[in-house]
This record gives C-alpha cells, structure tokens and sequence, in this order.
C-alpha cells in the first residue's frame, strides 16, 4: 500500500468546473429562406428559422406528420449564388418548429454550406436545452 493516495486517489481531487458544464452548440446563423422538404413522396415547403454547422431549425408546416428519427432531403437556396442540398434527421418537434441534423452533406455542398456560415461554421454559443426546445 503507498499510503492514503494510492494511483486511485487521484480522482478524488477533482473539482468539477461550473463552466465546463455548461451546453453549448454550434452558433445559428439566423437567415430567412424557402425550405423544400421531401421524403418517400411527401413534399412540404416551410421557412427556414436558422441554420448552423450541424443542422437546421424551420417553421413547422401545419399538419405535417414528422418525427424524430425520420430522415429527409432538404433543398434551400440563399440568393442566385447558393444551393444547399442535404439530408437531415429530425430530432425535435415542437408544434411552431422542427429541429434536423445534418445527416448527409454531399461533397458538392458543403463549400457552398461553410461559405454561407462564415465565422458561424467554427463558433460555439452557449445553450439550454430546456429553454431551447425546437
């Protein structure tokens, strides 16, 4: 034995930080622009609320039928210059908004995708996941 610290008492010196706690995400770019969602032959147009490195946030179109898990093309265009097309899954649904995250971005997007972010691609903002829903 090597005392009252053995190579297992290490842990006990830990002191959690109250900042290192704290959610973040990927900041969200906050841009208006037609959404055109598609899956297995459903079509639905919406409004896009915001969009960040790892997803989307849009208005929820009425009587659309979604849910989490569910996987769907996303085709949004910003201006005459750029084309996002992507595929992203649904992980929140409130009744004004649907979350999505990317879950597939082609390699022909995603310059377009990182030139529409800008800074917002590589920054992070603080975040409360119950004060955030969808």
């Amino acid at each position: 034995m090597r005392g009252d610290r053995g190579m297992f008492n290490v842990a006990n010196d830990y002191k959690p930080d109250p900042e290192a706690d704290a959610h973040v995400r990927h900041a969200r770019m906050m841009r208006q622009t037609a959404v055109l969602m598609s899956r297995r032959g459903d079509v639905w147009q919406t409004d896009l609320e915001d969009i960040s490195a790892t997803g989307v946030r849009l208005a929820r179109p009425a009587e659309w039928h979604g849910k989490p898990g569910d996987v769907w093309v996303l085709d949004m265009l910003f201006g005459d210059e750029i084309n996002v097309h992507v595929m992203a899954e649904v992980v929140r649904v409130s009744g004004r908004n649907i979350a999505l995250a990317f879950a597939r971005i082609p390699e022909d997007t995603q310059a377009a995708l990182w030139t529409l972010l800008g800074g917002y691609a590589d920054t992070l903002e603080p975040w409360d996941e119950d004060a955030n829903q969808a």
